[in-house]
């Protein structure tokens, strides 16, 4: 089961790495399950994302709080609205519905968080 845990929490990682790249993905999301992943098969891993000068606090906060604080508030939707935009002008119709209900049911869920 460790050896699971590992590779999913690398995984995740990975995507996270991505997401902090490319705009229309998320990254913390990702790191929270790296981190969740590695607690359970590589405790210095964990330590070590949870040290992390950029990305440590946010990953803190929402373990210890359930927040996210209002500077990352604002970057993911305002990353999530990009993408909509983004989708509508490059896809268009039916694509662009999808883009903005995710962003309605994920941006509504993100704005009332804690922060």
């Amino acid at each position: 089961m460790r050896i699971f845990f590992l590779v999913a929490g690398l995984v995740a990682l990975g995507l996270g790495i991505v997401g902090a790249v490319l705009p229309i993905m998320p990254t913390v999301p990702f790191l929270l399950l790296a981190a969740l992943c590695f607690a359970r098969s590589n405790p210095a891993w964990e330590r070590k994302l949870l040290d992390h000068p950029t990305w440590g606090p946010q990953l803190r906060d929402w373990r210890e709080r359930r927040a996210i604080s209002r500077p990352a508030k604002l970057a993911a939707l305002t990353a999530m609205a990009a993408g909509a935009i983004f989708t509508g002008a490059t896809l268009g119709a039916p694509w662009v519905y999808l883009s903005i209900a995710i962003l309605l049911i994920a941006g509504s869920w993100i704005a009332t968080r804690n922060e």
